[in-house]
């Protein structure tokens, strides 16, 4: 009953996300259906394992959501976003419209603009470069996807994203953690996605497909609109980046001496370090992004003097609402984390987890398989990952240091599994990118899978290169 339980909670959570009902009111309905059926009491499931693992995760990342939130919605209300967009679509144009979206989605997810917002400021240039093009337009959710759902988000070293970042508290690494095989993980991952997007677009196109009638959320690009120019629109992400490595390099460590750090009970300088760095990093990209957005914002208002002017956000609404939009994202992760640690509880679980702990491998492989199976179960990376590690990121760290390999491939590895089977039908950012292109799963789920197979298998060859070879 136990086992059946959790099929039947996972089932049951992909099919309500699937239809649109919120992850955060079903996950714990489902989690405690499972915790029942496996016998355990319902309300202390509830109150010690679902709310304290869900309460532990706000604690540690709530301040790189909001951040990465306001950030986000700053360089989208300035129009720096749009303006990265619209210089990479522009200078690759129609005929390799393909690429130059997934170089747009590539470029903000890797300077620590969030995944939702980077779907929202590209797709709109990506839509118009596919109809000019009459590529189909099914295709837009997955090249999307391979521009800020993968290589940029985990395996790039010093990627600013969340899934980059959990590792570090667990291995005591840094985000640049890897930077060898990170690097070649992630143009893996892009030239076989970019070789499979091709491929569809040729094979779609020769049947006779073209971009389609769509009706629903086609874009409409503001004509006359004031943008600030590529070049300074890059200016906060390289803030962001630079920030990230200075103060993780630089800065931090040593910035306190070992009085004030006594202070705190169980603080380890090594296991946050990721964590202050980037939170740092990302003041540095609000300041800036601000101040590029007041600039422009006043422009178009000058410029424009109509009611699309008077449609833009005033600073405050423009933090208010990046505030906002941080609160529902963590706590959507957070309900998902809170359901897998309930799932990874109960008895059945159990078993497989120490079957993946005690196998005879490596600990590379125990690892990212325990990992893509987290993250596919609660549909989210950083939520997989983080009950992975919570439950067995100790004893990966003792059985790497035994087998003498490095914890920077653990950080690698762990980032980049999370970033694999996670996009699964009811993953929220699969979801919320498929009505901001407005199709279905039906239409184009089929092609957002087929990249998460290729991130997937990006990780055993990774694994093998790095044991073969000795890479870092």
């Amino acid at each position: 009953m136990g086992v059946l339980g959790i099929f039947l909670a996972l089932g049951l959570l992909i099919f309500f996300a699937y239809r649109g009902y919120p992850v955060i009111l079903f996950a714990p309905v489902f989690a405690l259906l499972a915790a029942v059926m496996a016998g355990l009491p319902l309300l202390p499931t509830y109150t010690e394992v679902f709310m304290v693992k869900a309460v532990d995760y706000v604690k540690l990342y709530f301040p790189i959501f909001l951040l990465g939130a306001v950030f986000g919605k700053l360089m989208e209300d300035s129009g720096a976003a749009r303006s990265i967009a619209r210089g990479l679509t522009g200078t690759f144009g129609k005929n390799q419209a393909i690429l130059a979206v997934v170089l747009s989605g590539a470029i903000l997810t890797y300077g620590g603009v969030s995944l939702f917002v980077v779907a929202f400021a590209v797709y709109p240039f990506a839509a118009a470069l596919f109809r000019e093009a009459n590529i189909p337009k099914r295709l837009v959710p997955a090249t999307i996807a391979l521009g800020a759902f993968t290589f940029t988000m985990d395996a790039f070293p010093g990627s600013p994203q969340i899934q980059n970042i959990i590792p570090t508290a667990y291995f005591k690494t840094t985000s640049f953690a890897a930077p060898v095989i990170g690097t070649v993980g992630g143009l893996l991952v892009a030239g076989l996605g970019l070789w499979w997007l091709y491929h569809r677009k040729n094979q779609l196109m020769a049947k006779g497909e073209g971009y389609g009638d769509h009706t629903l959320n086609e874009p409409e690009i503001m004509e006359g609109e004031k943008l600030p120019s590529f070049w300074l629109s890059l200016i906060p992400l390289v803030l962001v980046l630079g920030g990230n490595a200075l103060f993780t390099y630089v800065v931090l460590p040593g910035w306190y001496p070992q009085s004030i750090i006594a202070q705190y009970e169980g603080l380890d300088i090594d296991q946050v370090l990721g964590i202050w760095s980037l939170i740092l990093a990302l003041i540095l990209g609000v300041a800036f992004a601000i101040l590029l957005r007041w600039i422009y914002w006043k422009k178009n208002r000058e410029s424009l003097g109509t009611e699309e002017a008077k449609s833009g956000l005033g600073l405050s609404q423009t933090l208010a609402a990046g505030a906002v939009g941080s609160l529902l994202a963590i706590m959507n992760t957070a309900s998902e984390v809170g359901f897998g640690n309930v799932i990874a509880s109960l008895p059945g679980f159990q078993a497989v987890a120490d079957f993946l702990v005690t196998m005879k491998t490596s600990p590379l492989i125990s690892e990212a398989f325990s990992i893509n199976i987290l993250a596919g179960i609660t549909g989210s990376a950083s939520g997989g990952m983080s009950i992975a590690l919570d439950t067995m990121g100790a004893q990966y760290l003792a059985w790497a240091q035994t087998a003498g390999i490095d914890p920077e491939l653990l950080h690698r590895v762990a980032s980049m599994s999370a970033g694999g089977m996670d996009t699964l039908p009811h993953n929220g950012a699969v979801i919320t990118l498929l009505a901001i292109c407005g199709l279905t799963h039906r239409q184009s789920y089929p092609d957002i899978f087929a990249i998460t197979v290729i991130k997937t298998l990006a990780v055993p060859a990774i694994i093998l290169l790095s044991l073969v070879t000795g890479l870092v």
